[in-house]
C-alpha cells in the first residue's frame, strides 16, 4: 500500500530547497508555504485513493491494441477523467490559458505522488505537460489560442513524436517527410516508442511531429516541427474528421504495461495534415523544449519509483519473521525476529531511503532554479539561475533514475525470493522504473549532455560556479554536533573531490570526444553522488538543531546523511579516479577483440 511521503517531501521542499525565495516573486505573488502544503496533501489523498489501487491491476491488464484504437484498462479513463476534473492538468500551467500558475518547484514535488502510485499513469499528463511547453515557447498567437486552453484543461492530451524505426536516439537520421499543402502540410512516415500515442482517454490527442519538410538540409540542421492532431480541429475548436494519423500496434514491454507505447503511421491515405511550429528547420531545437521538461519529470520518476520500492520492501521486513540477528536482544528464548532487525537487511533499507532523499532533494533544487529563473527580477540573475537548472537536468535525470534502478533491484533483494515472484509486487517496481534510465534520453546520452554541452559551451564555468556555491553553503553551516560536522566536512571534501574531476573531464574533451565520452558516465554518477551528498550535509546540520522540536523525525534525517557519508559518498573516490585515468583504456580498445 503506497503512502505520499508528505513530511518528508515538505522537509525537502521548505527546509532543504528553501522555496520561501519564490515568495512574492512577479508571478508568484500567492505562492505560501500554507498553499503549497495544501495542495501537497490533496494530491497526497488523489495518489493514495484514486491512482495507488489501479497500479497493480494495470499492470496485469496492460492497454490493449484495437483496429479502431487502443483501449485502456478498467478504471483508468475514469481516473483520469477525476484527475482532469479535480485540476490538476492545470496545476504548473500559466494562467492565461486556464493554469493555475504554479511554481515548477511544486509542480515537481506533486508529480512525484503520481509517479509513485501508477508510472503507467503517470506519463500521460507528463507528455501533455512538454506538449504545452512546446507550443507556448514556439508556436503562433493562434495556435496558443487554439490548443492550449484544452490540453490544460484535459480535454484533449499530447505526446511528442521524435523516433524512427531506422533512426533511435540519431534523430539526423528520421525520414518523416513534410509536403506543403496551400497553408498547411501532408506529413507521411512512421514514428515509433510515442507514449500514450493512442488512448481512449479524451476526444482528441494533439501529436508533436518531427519531420523534414522536401528540400530541407541533410541531418539535425533540416528538421522541422509540426503539431498533427489525431482529430482535425477547426478554428473554433470544434473537432472534425480523423486525420490520417493511426495507431499500428502497441508494444509488448517488460513494465509501464498500462502505458500505450504506440508505433504511428502517418499518410497511410494521402498524408496526416499538420502545421508548422516556429520556422522550418528549427524542429529539433523546439523540440528541446519539451524534452528538458519531460527530463526532469523523469529524473523525478526515479526517486518516486525508489520510495515505492523502499516503502514495500520496509514493510516486508518489519512483518517478515526469519532468523535471530547477531548481538541482537529482538529475539527473545531463541525466537526469531522480523528481518528488518538484520544489519545487512538495515544497510538495504537504508540504501534505499538514503538515495532516495538525496534526489528527491537534488531534483526540487533543480526546479526551483527554473522558478528563479523564470520569476527574479533581474535579468542577469534570471540567466544564471536558468544556466544552474540546465547544468543539473541531465544529472537530475541520469543519477536519480540509476538510484531508482539500485533501489527497485535492492527492494526485491530485501524480499528474497518473494520478491522475484510476482503476487508481492516487488518485481513490477523494478520492471516499471527500468525504463526511466532509457527514455527521453538514455543515460550515456544525458551524461555525453552533460559533459559535451554543458561544461563544453563554457569551459566548465557554470559547473565551478556551482561548486564555489556549494562550498560556501557547506562552511556556513557550521554545526555544533559532531556528526553533523563530520557531514560537512566529508561533502566539503567531495566537492574538491569534483573540482579536479571536472578540470579531468575537461582534460579529456580536449583530447577528443572519444576521450569525453569514455569517462562520461563516471563523471555523471560522481555529480550525483558529491550533490546528494551537499544536499544531505544540510539535511544534518538543520535536524541537528532541531532535536527538540520532533526528536524521531530529525533524528532519522541524522542518521540517514551519516549513512550517506560513510556508505555511499566513499564511491566518489573510485569514480574520480576513473574520469582522471579511464579513458585511453577505452579509446584504445579493439572493439573487434570484444
Amino acid at each position: 500500500m503506497y503512502r505520499a511521503p508528505l513530511k518528508d517531501v515538505r522537509y525537502a521542499l521548505h527546509e532543504l530547497t528553501r522555496d520561501d525565495r519564490l515568495y512574492g516573486l512577479p508571478g508568484l505573488e500567492d505562492y505560501a508555504a500554507d498553499l503549497a502544503d495544501e495542495v501537497l496533501e490533496q494530491a497526497a489523498r488523489f495518489a493514495e485513493q484514486v491512482l495507488a489501487p489501479l497500479n497493480a491491476p494495470g499492470d496485469v491488464d496492460g492497454a490493449r491494441w484495437t483496429p479502431e484504437g487502443v483501449v485502456m484498462p478498467p478504471a483508468f479513463k475514469e481516473a483520469y477523467r477525476q484527475f482532469a476534473e479535480g485540476g490538476w492538468t492545470r496545476l504548473g500551467a500559466r494562467p492565461r490559458f486556464g493554469g493555475m500558475g504554479a511554481p515548477v518547484v511544486l509542480n515537481t514535488a506533486v508529480e512525484e505522488f503520481w509517479a509513485s502510485a501508477n508510472l503507467a499513469f503517470k506519463l500521460c499528463p507528463m507528455l501533455t505537460r512538454g506538449a504545452v511547453e512546446a507550443i507556448e515557447h514556439c508556436g503562433s498567437e493562434a495556435q496558443k489560442s487554439l490548443y492550449l486552453p484544452r490540453l490544460i484543461s484535459g480535454e484533449w492530451t499530447g505526446t511528442m513524436n521524435l523516433t524512427e524505426p531506422q533512426a533511435g536516439s540519431d534523430l539526423g537520421a528520421i525520414r518523416t517527410r513534410a509536403v506543403r499543402d496551400g497553408g498547411a502540410y501532408r506529413i507521411s512516415g512512421q514514428k515509433i516508442f510515442i507514449t500514450y500515442g493512442d488512448h481512449d482517454y479524451t476526444s482528441n490527442i494533439i501529436h508533436l511531429v518531427l519531420a523534414r519538410i522536401d528540400g530541407a538540409p541533410p541531418g539535425t540542421k533540416g528538421i522541422s516541427l509540426f503539431i498533427v492532431p489525431k482529430v482535425l480541429v477547426a478554428g473554433d475548436g470544434s473537432l472534425g474528421g480523423r486525420n490520417d494519423v493511426r495507431c499500428v500496434s502497441i508494444e509488448h514491454k517488460l513494465g509501464i504495461h498500462a502505458s500505450p507505447t504506440c508505433v504511428l503511421s502517418y499518410g497511410d491515405a494521402g498524408g496526416a495534415v499538420g502545421e508548422l511550429v516556429g520556422e522550418a528547420n528549427h524542429g529539433l531545437e523546439y523540440m528541446f523544449v519539451m524534452m528538458n521538461a519531460a527530463r526532469l519529470g523523469v529524473g523525478l520518476e526515479g526517486y518516486a519509483m525508489g520510495e515505492r520500492a523502499f516503502q514495500q520492501a520496509l514493510d516486508w521486513a518489519r512483518q517478515r519473521v526469519q532468523g535471530r540477528p547477531a548481538g541482537s536482544s529482538v529475539a527473545v528464548d531463541g525466537k526469531a525476529a522480523p528481518i528488518a532487525a538484520h544489519g545487512d537487511v538495515r544497510r538495504m533499507l537504508m540504501t534505499m531511503k538514503a538515495h532516495t532523499e538525496a534526489t528527491r532533494a537534488l531534483a526540487l533544487y533543480g526546479a526551483l532554479q527554473l522558478d528563479l529563473g523564470a520569476h527574479l527580477g533581474e535579468e542577469a540573475a534570471r540567466v544564471a539561475a536558468r544556466t544552474r537548472a540546465e547544468l543539473l537536468i541531465p544529472i537530475i535525470k541520469g543519477w536519480s533514475t540509476e538510484q531508482g534502478v539500485l533501489s527497485a533491484s535492492l527492494g526485491i533483494q530485501v524480499h528474497g525470493g518473494m520478491g522475484y515472484v510476482e503476487e508481492t509486487g516487488a518485481a513490477q517496481i523494478l520492471r516499471d522504473a527500468r525504463i526511466t534510465t532509457i527514455y527521453e534520453g538514455t543515460t550515456g546520452i544525458q551524461a555525453l549532455d552533460l559533459i559535451g554541452r554543458k561544461l563544453g559551451r563554457d569551459g566548465g564555468a557554470a559547473m565551478f560556479e556551482f561548486l564555489d556555491l556549494m562550498e560556501t553553503e557547506l562552511a556556513a553551516l557550521a554545526p555544533s554536533e559532531a556528526g553533523a560536522r563530520h557531514s560537512a566536512a566529508a561533502a566539503s571534501s567531495a566537492v574538491e573531490t569534483l573540482r579536479r574531476a571536472t578540470r579531468a573531464a575537461l582534460a579529456a574533451a580536449g583530447r577528443g570526444a572519444d576521450h569525453a565520452q569514455a569517462v562520461a558516465v563516471p563523471y555523471l554518477s560522481l555529480c550525483g553522488i558529491v550533490l546528494g551528498a551537499w544536499v544531505m550535509a544540510k539535511a544534518d546540520a538543520i535536524s541537528s538543531r532541531r532535536l527538540a522540536e520532533d526528536s524521531s523525525f530529525h533524528a532519522g534525517k541524522c542518521e540517514l546523511a551519516r549513512f550517506y557519508m560513510r556508505h555511499i559518498l566513499p564511491h566518489a573516490i573510485a569514480w574520480a579516479d576513473i574520469v582522471g585515468e579511464g579513458s585511453a583504456c577505452v579509446v584504445e580498445a579493439d572493439a573487434a577483440r570484444l
